[in-house]
């Protein structure tokens, strides 16, 4: 029964921070719990994402007009996401580089979402009820929550620093995105608001990225193994303090669990959104420069027409 409460034995921060499994002799991590959980959400992703794209392919003519439906309600259901986020959120910000990008953007949303999930299953409290030493050692080859790694939120957010700096660069040239960052300002004011622009640009965009997902999802993971610590505090006493104890904890739990659920999807998605509002707002310029030559090139739809 104590393996059972393996949970909420000990410190309630230690169920929620990585542990290593292999060290070198000067202490540098070769492989950790979080590490397991990124290869493993990996995995899946790539296999899971591959299946799904099979079964929303055309069929064979042989299925008449059936062959044009997604076959699954899983693969369906994941389709209706990738079009409401292509659709709904890219299309209307970025407009014709909404088909370059979405792909990026679509991996990013599935590999955090299914890296919050992952963090969602006790995977390490399993590995230690089935390994013993581990759990002594405080050790682990998976488990945790990836997502709440401020080294694993801050590599996704440099990722997509990179990915959205480049997309500017594309979209304005190098001379282009480094005059966006003075605002067609006077000189005089213009080398402060450049300072100011760039450094947000290359890092503090990225940063409020990593520490956004980094707090979010270690708040929650810290508030429910601390209600599940309730538990294993009480645990053993008398029956009048271990029932309301355990009855109110337990509820709570299952309530902060289904919140946690959906804090999985809101913050995936927040990443994915932040990071398109990010390229859009380089392509801003660029769009008032088109309206403004627009306004200024008389017959310029006869021209085209």
């Amino acid at each position: 029964m104590h393996q059972l409460f393996t949970l909420a034995a000990d410190d309630p921060a230690q169920h929620v921070y990585n542990h290593p499994f292999l060290k070198t002799d000067h202490g540098l991590w070769l492989w950790s719990g979080n590490q397991g959980n990124l290869v493993l959400g990996g995995v899946l992703l790539v296999l899971g994402m591959l299946w799904v794209a099979g079964r929303i392919r055309t069929g064979p003519d042989t299925m008449g007009a059936d062959r044009y439906l997604t076959r699954g309600r899983f693969p369906q259901m994941i389709e209706v996401i990738c079009l409401y986020l292509r659709e709904e959120v890219v299309r209307p910000l970025l407009h014709d580089r909404t088909n370059k990008v979405t792909p990026f953007l679509w991996t990013i949303f599935f590999f955090i979402l299914i890296n919050n999930l992952l963090g969602l299953v006790p995977l390490m409290d399993i590995v230690h009820i089935a390994i013993p030493d581990l759990k002594a050692d405080h050790e682990t080859f998976i488990g945790g929550t990836a997502t709440q790694n401020i080294w694993v939120t801050g590599a996704l957010a440099v990722i997509a620093g990179i990915f959205f700096n480049i997309a500017a660069i594309q979209r304005l040239g190098i001379g282009g995105y480094f005059a966006h960052m003075t605002a067609g300002s006077p000189w005089f004011v213009a080398w402060l608001i450049f300072l100011l622009e760039f450094a947000g640009q290359v890092l503090i965009k990225p940063v409020a990225l990593a520490l956004r997902l980094f707090a979010n999802m270690t708040a929650g993971h810290i508030l429910l193994a601390t209600l599940f610590g309730f538990v294993g505090q009480v645990w053993g006493k008398s029956l009048l303090i271990q029932a309301p104890v355990t009855l109110i904890s337990v509820v709570g739990a299952i309530a902060i669990m289904f919140l946690e659920l959906f804090v999985a999807f809101l913050q995936a998605f927040i990443f994915m959104f932040l990071t398109t509002v990010f390229i859009s707002l380089m392509d801003h310029s660029d769009e008032h420069g088109h309206e403004h030559e627009h306004a200024h090139a008389p017959g310029h739809e006869h021209a085209h027409a």
